[in-house]
Order: C-alpha cells, then structure tokens, then sequence
C-alpha cells in the first residue's frame, strides 16, 4: 500500500492529508475540486490528463460519474476496435500485453475520483455510506483523515460483503470467507482437484505443507480429507490472519498451523502442495500478486526446495494453469526443464477445464486462450 501525503488548493489555501492507495499509485500531482455541477465529459478529460478530481458533493452522485467515466472508457476502446485493422494479426502474447496495458489505463484513469476521509472512516459527503468496519477490515485502525479513490473504495465495501458472506466451497461443505487483498477460491476447479487427487499411501499420518496458503482453503481441504497435520505458510499477513481466521471458524486449528515462512516450513512432509500465480509477470498492485509471479519466482522457488522438504515416497502436489502457455509467456517445455533441474519427475497429473465466466465468453480479448486453458495438478516425486 502507498501512503504519502496529497496536496491541494482549497479556499485559497493549501491543504494537505494522507494519501491512501492499495494499488500503488502516487499521490496525483495534480489536484481540483469537484462537485455535483461537473458534467463527465469535463471530468474524463481531467482525468485523462492525469488531474485528480477531489470529491465536495452528493456521494451518489460521485458514484453515478464513475460510471460515466466507465462508459466513455468503453466507447473509446469500442472505437479503436473498429479501426482499421493491422496488417498484421496480432499474437495471443501481443493481446495479453495490450489487454493488459489498456487495463492499467483504465484503472489510472478511474482512480482520479477520489474521496475523503475522516480519521475514523466516516466519509463527509452527503448521501456517503456507513463504511467504517469496511475500511477496518481493509486498513486497520484509522489513525487521521486521508484520501482515496473511489473505485478503491467500492473494492474495500465489495471485499466486506465476499468477506461477511464467504465463498461456498462444495469440497468441504462449508464457506472460505476471504479478506480484503486475498485472493478468493471463487475458481473452485483448483480446489476440486486437491479435494480429489489420490493421497499418497499413508500420507494420511504425516504431515503435509501448504505452501503460500492464501485463504487457507486448501489446507482446510487437506484436513477435511483426513491429514493429520498441515502446515500452512505465507507471507502476507492478511493471508495470514484470513487463513487462521478460516481455520478456527472451520474447527480445525487442531491440524492446521498457520505460519509466516518465505516458502517452505522447517522440515519435511509426505505431501507439499502449492498453488502460485499462474502467470509469470510484475504485477500492477497488491492484488495482482496472486495472479502474477514476477520472473515465474515462487513456480522455480517451489520446484528448486521441493526437494529438500519431501520424505522418502513423499508428493509434491502443483497446482498450475496452462494459460501462459496458451499466452506464449511460458513454454511446457521450460516448465517440465525446471522439474528435471530440480531433480524431480511427474509421477501423473490430474487435469481439469475452467468453468467461471470468461472461460465461455468469446467477447474476451484474450479468447481463444482462456477457452484452452486446462487446469492441472502436476503430482511431481523426487527423481530415481
């Protein structure tokens, strides 16, 4: 999260308050008032123009012109569609860079709505929402007023409702409730395939590691199934507190430990799973390091300690998308070299389709990837 200060004129005087952004932005340089009287026409072009718009009026309404900067973003990209087209087709790699280049546009663009904000969460708008537990959750206890935008403040409210409702998971019949900044099982096949994979003989009476836990979703499954002992490590400490969170909600802080380690836990196991990012790539905020895996680190980190952290006819379970493959921004062939380097073979992998959404939607710029994808679970042995 960046946090500096944002400075504004305001009644002819200079005003200044903490600058709040999980995405990372900086503090925009450039800052005017705004209020029910802008019409959004003027509003994008100040944003595209990287002027932030600091918020004075009905809060509703702040969240009607976010929706219009919404839709001219949408008219614009339909228009350069219907341009002319290159002479060349563009690669699935070529779309995957523009898509995601037109994606980090349009959320620079959107994040220049902002909105204040009292030190105890409270928004001085009319018509402004309760938000304060909302905010808590997210940023912890409020220590003075700041400012942010306010798309992220529509993330913050929509985490809290995934978070007070949870996500159904058919695997152990009960809900994962994941926290603001932690990457929601809401694609349940990789979850479906560590509920299913066979065990490996007598995995049942050891000891089993999940490596970067997340929710904890999958070590609640590994439990479910009957391992004894499972211990859950990650990094982040929202993932940390969400997974303990889970954990005794769900009964089972008995068999699961939850424990901050860069990777693998002391010791060795019968069964190591680990589920990273699927593509490898720099992400563009907090979030998106459960999507992207920067120069593929955490995938080779797994492979290269596997080794040292697996008993004798023990399994390391990776759960791992083909969409960058798909994408051209990793090979199967590079993949499977690095199980070999790191002295391990594929004892079998078990495979299964994405079924969310834009796994069927053909108005996808990313199409014809997504409807490839396969989802595996790679059941990988120390080499003989």
């Amino acid at each position: 999260m960046t946090t500096s200060r944002i400075h504004w004129i305001e009644n002819g005087e200079e005003r200044t308050a903490l600058w709040r952004s999980e995405s990372g932005w900086p503090a925009p340089k450039k800052v005017v008032l705004a209020d029910d009287t802008m019409n959004a026409d003027a509003a994008y072009r100040l944003a595209l123009d990287g002027t932030a718009l600091l918020w004075r009026g009905d809060f509703q309404n702040a969240r009607q012109l976010l929706q219009a900067l919404v839709r001219r973003i949408e008219h614009k990209g339909a228009r350069n569609k219907r341009a002319k087209a290159p002479a060349k087709a563009a690669t699935l790699t070529e779309q995957f860079h523009r898509h995601r280049l037109a994606q980090l546009q349009r959320a620079r663009t959107l994040a220049m709505l902002l909105i204040p904000f009292e030190a105890d969460y409270t928004i001085p708008l009319r018509r402004a929402p309760e938000v304060r537990e909302a905010c808590a959750e997210a940023y912890g206890p409020g220590s003075e007023p700041f400012v942010a935008s306010l798309r992220e403040l529509l993330g913050v409210i929509g985490a809290h409702e995934w978070r007070r409702k949870g996500v159904f998971i058919p695997a152990l019949d009960e809900r994962i409730h994941p926290w603001y900044g932690v990457f929601s099982p809401v694609r349940g096949e990789y979850v479906e395939l560590v509920a299913q994979a066979p065990l490996p003989p007598g995995a049942t009476a050891g000891v089993a590691f999940d490596i970067g836990a997340g929710t904890g979703v999958l070590s609640a499954v590994l439990a479910h199934r009957g391992m004894q002992g499972v211990i859950a490590t990650d990094m982040d400490e929202r993932a940390l507190g969400c997974a303990r969170a889970n954990v005794e909600r769900l009964g089972l802080q008995g068999q699961v430990e939850i424990v901050k380690a860069d990777l693998f836990p002391q010791g060795r196991a019968n069964l190591v799973v680990c589920n990273p990012p699927w593509l490898p790539g720099k992400p563009s905020s907090a979030i998106e390091y459960a999507i992207y895996d920067p120069d593929s680190r955490m995938l080779r980190g797994f492979l290269v300690g596997l080794k040292e952290h697996l008993l004798d006819g023990g399994e390391g379970w990776l759960i791992l998308s083909d969409l960058a493959e798909h994408l051209g921004l990793r090979s199967r062939e590079q993949l499977l070299g690095w199980i070999a380097a790191a002295g391990l073979e594929v004892a079998g992998s078990h495979d299964i389709r994405p079924v969310h959404p834009k796994a069927s939607d053909a108005d996808d710029p990313l199409a014809a990837a997504r409807m490839a994808e396969v989802t595996s679970l790679w059941r990988l042995k120390i080499a003989g």
